[in-house]
């Protein structure tokens, strides 16, 4: 309970402090609109900054609040009396003192898996749960786009090309034929990712080192690095194919080629129109269909962001707004903005901005659970931890991401 006090207070600590920051934000900035002021410029910037930080602060704090603890249902699902002796064994044999004899055999017992072909053996349920969750956390695709888990080599998905046709007939008129549904196979790119984090023997043969946590922060971190640019950027060769990879067109739905997304230009080489730039990201909303809108989320990074929080309507309102609900994020427009640092800046022909419904438009598949390899021999006095986890990613309905480019 006294936890659960500390938490709150520091949460609504925060949300003042973001609020006031707001504030400030919107008055240096409009002074400097008033007149052109380097100081100004150099506040306002210096404003923002902080302002993105203290939002960044409180979504972390929302999230650690939110996250499910083991505890419950969830308690019995990852310490039954066979899987805490495979967590035991995992830790005090294999990871602190690289005793394999009988692992592989509870790791069946405890996962319902065997061992893996080429090596290594699959980390207890808990820890695959804690390094998912970090990595939920850190890969900020992840949190918008549809994961699922796969059991086979390749996720393939059916997609609805073209529907049934059909028309209106006559009590007694005859029935014509209609045309069939025509699909597409969509299969997203996969790719095995690894970290291979070090840690000393010492360090491992000491008791109140907590080698639990150590590995599983070491890999999430890793994981997420690699993760959140090929979420965005990857070439789908090995690895997941990023949605700004895909061929882009200024054609609307149903006009484009199959796989391919649509863009919007702001008509200026690397900026936004001097003019109501704000239009073009309200252009870039309505070219998103009705029935996708509900759950979009507009995709930038720092940089980006930094240039549209000063952004206004017509009547001097901000379009950024920022979270000052419990469990509420910053919002462009009344979407929520995701902040990802893989993201381009702005520059001539850019595709800095994206606005879509990534729940439905892009999908992220895990192959298998995370693997750990020891390895006490390549590089003494240090032991590696070879981790490995296949994972896969690709557009899956093209129509539900739309792309800002900072074109002509």
């Amino acid at each position: 309970m006294e936890t659960e006090v500390m938490n709150t207070v520091a949460v609504q600590q925060a949300v003042e402090a973001l609020g006031r920051a707001f504030e400030e934000f919107k008055s240096a900035n409009d002074a400097r609109e008033a007149r052109a002021d380097v100081v100004l410029e150099h506040k306002v910037a210096a404003i923002g900054d902080d302002l993105g930080q203290l939002q960044a602060r409180l979504d972390r704090m929302h999230m650690a609040i939110n996250r499910p603890t083991i505890s419950g249902a969830v308690q019995a699902d990852v310490t039954g009396p066979e899987i805490r002796e495979h967590k035991t064994a995992f830790y005090d044999r294999f990871v602190r003192r690289g005793i394999e004899t009988g692992l592989g055999d509870l790791e069946g017992k405890a996962l319902s898996i065997s061992t893996d072909a080429d090596g290594g053996y699959s980390v207890p349920r808990e820890l695959d749960q804690t390094i998912e969750r970090l990595t939920k956390d850190l890969s900020p695709i992840r949190r918008i786009a549809n994961v699922v888990q796969v059991g086979s080599a390749q996720y393939r998905k059916l997609v609805t090309v073209s529907g049934l046709a059909s028309g209106w007939v006559g009590e007694v008129a005859g029935r014509p034929v209609t045309n069939s549904m025509q699909f597409a196979e969509v299969v997203p790119p996969l790719g095995e990712i690894y970290a291979n984090p070090a840690a000393t023997q010492a360090m491992l043969d000491d008791s109140f080192f907590d080698v639990e946590t150590w590995l599983a922060e070491q890999i999430a971190v890793e994981f997420a690095v690699q993760e959140g640019t090929a979420f965005v950027s990857g070439d789908g060769a090995n690895k997941p194919k990023g949605f700004l990879s895909y061929t882009t067109a200024l054609t609307a739905d149903g006009a484009r080629a199959f796989g391919s997304l649509q863009h919007i230009v702001t008509g200026v080489s690397a900026g936004f129109p001097a003019s109501n730039p704000s239009d073009k990201l309200i252009d870039l909303v309505h070219a998103l269909r009705p029935v996708y809108r509900d759950a979009a989320a507009f995709v930038m990074n720092t940089n980006v962001l930094a240039a549209v929080r000063k952004f206004k309507d017509a009547d001097g309102n901000y379009l950024w707004r920022p979270g000052l609900g419990v469990g509420q994020s910053a919002t462009l427009l009344g979407y929520p903005v995701i902040e990802a640092q893989d993201m381009p800046d702005v520059a001539a022909n850019s595709l800095s901005v994206a606005f879509g419904n990534f729940a439905r438009g892009y999908t992220i598949t895990d192959r298998s659970s995370v693997r750990v390899l020891r390895d006490p021999y390549s590089n003494k006095p240090y032991v590696h931890f070879y981790s490995t986890k296949r994972v896969g990613g690709g557009v899956v309905n093209s129509d539900c991401i739309k792309l800002l480019k900072f074109s002509v």
